[in-house]
């Protein structure tokens, strides 16, 4: 039996974020049979040691399937700024962690100080890679990227985490502002995902 066919029947998403995982089972729908999360089998998070999203995202793999025994698709994302040398990229999270959990306006904020104010013109891109691990210790990698500029003061309810200071190229409205639907539909994990849509299509 291929590995592919058992990835197809199970498959573990590495996160405890179920709101996730429901996007994924709609994504995923008919490529894999079934998809549960870390949070259901119980799984501790690790700790994040590597510096790359790459790297970060297959170590989180690699730790569901020491436990599971199962393939594992786990994600890192964040997002990078030109004019910071691409922070805050992979501390995108740490960079909201306060005392009483993630606050993303303490993050934005931050960056604004940062880079000495935002006027617009600031270059940045969000990036995500999703790695999906196998039993046998095999490794799959697909990317995402969408670029676009920062804008301030932060703009729209919708999403999360800095969605509200980013601006794709070719729109006039942040990702905060834009429909959820048409987010998701051109964001970098929209893009990573259709890679990774195509690559279980073609080892059904």
């Amino acid at each position: 039996m291929k590995m592919e066919n058992v990835l197809l029947k199970e498959l573990i998403l590495a996160t405890h974020n179920q709101g996730k995982v429901h996007e994924f089972e709609v994504m995923l729908d008919g490529l894999v049979g079934k998809l549960s999360s870390a949070l259901e089998h119980k799984l501790d998070e690790p700790e994040e040691t590597e510096t790359t999203f790459v790297g970060n995202a297959l170590l989180k793999a690699h730790a569901a399937v020491k436990v599971t025994g199962l393939p594992c698709l786990a994600d890192d994302s964040g997002l990078c700024v030109d004019g910071l040398d691409g922070a805050p990229g992979i501390y995108s999270a740490r960079w909201a962690e306060t005392d009483n959990g993630r606050d993303f306006n303490i993050a934005m904020q931050r960056i604004h100080d940062d880079l000495g104010g935002i006027d617009g013109t600031q270059r940045a891109y969000f990036m995500v890679v999703l790695a999906l691990v196998y039993p046998d210790g095999a490794e799959e990698v697909f990317e995402g990227r969408v670029n676009g500029k920062l804008c301030w003061p932060m703009r729209g309810e919708q999403g999360h985490g800095y969605d509200p200071m980013f601006v794709a190229d070719g729109y006039d409205i942040s990702f905060a502002e834009m429909d959820v639907a048409k987010k998701n539909a051109i964001s970098h994990r929209a893009v990573a995902v259709e890679k990774l849509k195509k690559y279980l299509s073609d080892n059904e």
